[in-house]
């Protein structure tokens, strides 16, 4: 399969209305399409379409009880998806959507279970990007969308990095440039009475609970899922992110956590060694191999580069990778829960 790619030119409306045109026949003929979002590239598919669903998890290389996202580009598109909205989900749709963030209802029987990976519940995301919104309208139909890049990989956020992962396997990518936030959607169960965070994003946990006061955090935002356990979204379940190095976070205070990356650098000597560090420490480590991921007083800068960094390590060929870990709290909930998955729970707490 050849991949074509086509690049959106918001200065040329004729060319952009022709892209999506192309695009939307792709999707309602069964094919693949990764596209923007605000928060990384996704690998669409007709979410009412069961068979098209799973040349998704055929080409990214997915778990079949991985769930996936559909994204709509209007509230009209989700009335036919779920069963209920109560008023918690309706309180979080003012206030987050269009946006980053992605709310799970129970579903309807229109959603097929391999878009649900075989849950009665279907996640739903109304993103802001407005690539991806043109996309989806085009299309009219929602459309089911993991991550566009090789299962267990860092996520894309250039068309580039879909384009290393997934050409020939895929039929089109729509080039929209980078994406802003760098991390995937927040999402929220809103099934039940009280709502319960799944996956942190760049719509925080503080911010969360200014429109929710009562929201739950799932214990595998924290950490790993037990063995037996369902994911309840994406990327619950599964080691994520991963360059091929291994990968150790340490975590402290940065005097000690500088100390203990120079430790563990002169003991792997033997080994191409790279250390993901950020503009406040980038001078200090015993090694030229640096990847700057984002200043520490900018944590949105830090969310931004993660997967461009992790993806990084694999261009430079690094056997070990060394990340400075971050307080869970704020963006930095977001940012350890998707480091964390990266080292597969490897971390040296100082």
């Amino acid at each position: 399969m050849k991949t074509e790619i086509l690049t959106v030119d918001y200065n040329d409306p004729q060319l952009n209305k022709a892209i999506f045109s192309k695009a939307a026949k792709v999707i309602n003929t069964g094919g693949l399409v990764a596209f923007p979002t605000e928060t990384v590239y996704g690998l669409g598919a007709n979410a009412l379409d069961g068979e098209a669903v799973k040349k998704i998890y055929e080409a990214k290389g997915r778990p079949s009880d991985n769930p996936l996202i559909a994204h709509i580009s209007g509230f009209e598109q989700l009335l036919p998806l779920v069963k209920e909205i109560n008023e918690n989900a309706k309180k979080l749709m003012k206030a987050f959507m269009p946006g980053p963030i992605t709310l799970v209802f129970k579903k309807t029987d229109v959603i097929p279970m391999q878009t649900s990976g075989g849950l009665d519940t279907v996640a739903i995301r109304y993103p802001e990007n407005r690539t991806a919104q043109e996309f989806i309208t085009a299309c009219g139909v929602p459309i089911a969308a993991p991550s566009a890049n090789t299962s267990g990989k860092p996520s894309p956020t250039r068309a580039s990095h879909v384009e290393f992962d997934l050409s020939g396997k895929i039929d089109m990518i729509i080039d929209g440039g980078s994406c802003e936030f760098g991390l995937e959607s927040t999402i929220v169960d809103v099934s039940g009475s009280v709502p319960c965070l799944l996956r942190p994003g760049s719509i925080t946990l503080e911010m969360l609970k200014e429109i929710v006061p009562d929201i739950k955090v799932d214990g595998a935002v924290l950490g790993a899922l037990k063995d037996g356990e369902k994911p309840k979204a994406p990327g619950m379940k599964y080691t994520h992110y991963s360059p091929d190095a291994n990968v150790t976070i340490v975590r402290g205070d940065i005097e000690h956590t500088v100390a203990e990356i120079n430790r563990l650098l002169g003991e792997n000597t033997d080994k191409v060694c790279g250390v993901v560090a950020t503009e406040e420490t980038k001078d200090k480590y015993d090694t030229e191999n640096i990847l700057v991921i984002g200043s520490r007083k900018h944590p949105e800068t830090i969310a931004a580069n993660l997967f461009k960094m992790l993806r990084k390590c694999d261009y430079k060929g690094y056997e070990a990778v060394f990340i400075e870990g971050f307080p869970e709290s704020e963006l930095g909930l977001a940012i350890m829960n998707r480091l964390k998955k990266a080292a597969g729970y490897n971390i040296i707490e100082l």
